[in-house]
């Protein structure tokens, strides 16, 4: 038998099993403990169909090859979700996948869920756009799909604008039916001063060894509640701000953001970044397809070695491009490469801010860029050294209305 006919064969029996957001749909937290029984049961009936098939048993050399042919040959999104079934096969398989499939830093590909919290390639933008839904003031991150359009996309997160009487919270989650911070798939948030000068980024999990969780009341409130899944904590990982404009001059945005978990090496040549390898508090621990995140205790071998100094070298300062003013059209303009068609006061490209003034190659090489193609239709692209996670969260900022700075 032919590796191409194993491989169809494969997809065949295990292709049932893959579900979305990545290609699963998660339950609502509102449903009934019957439903979700009734609904777990029927997948992990198919999961232990699956397990009795031929391919289980295959050789560990061949499995291996057609797993890794398998990883080659299913590149793009949506048959990149037939990777992620493979993971969700068993222990032997998962741990497999774990070794073949590259963090987005090595092999450009949004694959897993905890691809979402790893840094970008290093040498390419990752193309994703975001929609917006005014009515219900929600935000959605997809992955481009097609360079020519976004009508269609991979979903990736979902954002929810909460306002608060001093302050604005934006909620980010894995599930765009359920974004709340008592959801288990919550991933973050995005919080504001009220003027919307200031915002912090916080983490549902430690970005790496050693960091400390920040209290807040929300958090005190989760606490106290009866939901061991929901994570126990918020980790600041960024400070954005927005300069004041008190004098009323015209002109774009000026906006700079400190990245706390990023050292400032990062951006040279051979620099590393933090890595986040697994959800580790449990939050996916009810997704029976996600199982190659499960993590029965919080292990300190999750994250890269080598980060635990981050706070004393220095963090990674991003600031925005300044543009320039064209004469003929009468504006601001910023070379998006043709990926942003309408002029906003939302539309910026950030890049390294240098520690000593003197700014080098890596300082010119735009990290993030965000703008308006349409009707609630923004681009988002971004690379090494932050994630998709960080980049919306970022983007999320330009979206909030800023009394000081217009």
């Amino acid at each position: 038998m032919s590796f191409k006919s194993i491989i169809q064969d494969m997809r065949g029996e295990f292709g049932s099993i893959s579900r979305k957001g990545f290609e699963v749909k998660f339950v609502s937290g509102m449903r009934s403990r019957s439903h979700r029984v009734v609904q777990d049961s029927s997948v992990v009936a198919k999961i232990d169909a699956l397990k009795q098939s031929c391919w289980v048993n295959l050789p560990p050399e061949l499995l291996r090859d057609v797993l890794i042919r398998i990883d080659t040959s299913e590149d793009t999104w949506p048959p990149r979700k037939n990777v992620v079934a493979c993971a969700g096969v068993c222990r032997n398989w998962r741990e497999i996948m774990k070794e073949i499939v590259k963090s987005p830093e090595v092999s450009g590909k949004l694959t897993f869920p905890i691809s979402l919290k790893q840094p970008g390639p290093r040498d390419s933008l990752l193309q994703c756009f975001i929609k917006r839904n005014r009515s219900s003031q929600t935000y959605y991150l997809y992955l481009g799909l097609n360079q020519a359009s976004t009508d269609d996309g991979k979903f990736l997160l979902a954002a929810r604008k909460c306002r608060r009487p001093t302050h604005t919270d934006y909620i980010i989650s894995l599930n765009s039916d359920d974004v709340s911070k008592g959801s288990s798939t919550y991933v973050g948030k995005l919080r504001s001063n009220f003027l919307g000068t200031k915002f912090t980024i916080f983490d549902a999990q430690p970005p790496h060894a050693g960091v400390k969780v920040t209290k807040c009341r929300s958090t005190r409130l989760i606490n106290r509640q009866v939901t061991p899944k929901v994570p126990p904590g918020n980790y600041s990982i960024a400070h954005i701000s927005y300069e004041l404009n008190v004098l009323g001059s015209r002109g774009p945005r000026r906006m700079h953001c400190v990245m706390d978990a990023i050292p400032n090496s990062a951006v040279e040549p051979g620099g590393v970044a933090p890595t986040q390898t697994e959800f580790l508090l449990g939050s996916v621990d009810s997704f029976p397809s996600l199982s190659f995140f499960r993590s029965k205790s919080i292990r300190t071998d999750s994250f890269r070695s080598g980060h635990s100094s981050i706070r004393s070298e220095g963090m990674l300062v991003l600031r925005n491009k300044a543009p320039r003013w064209h004469e003929q059209l009468q504006c601001w303009c910023l070379n998006f490469n043709g990926r942003v068609t309408v002029a906003s006061v939302k539309n910026f490209q950030l890049v390294a801010s240098p520690d000593n003034g003197v700014a080098g190659p890596e300082h010119e090489n735009v990290i993030l860029q965000f703008g308006k193609v349409g009707k609630d239709v923004f681009t988002m692209d971004y690379q090494y050294p932050i994630s998709a996670f960080q980049a919306f969260a970022i983007c999320l900022s330009s979206f909030d209305t800023k009394i000081a700075c217009e």
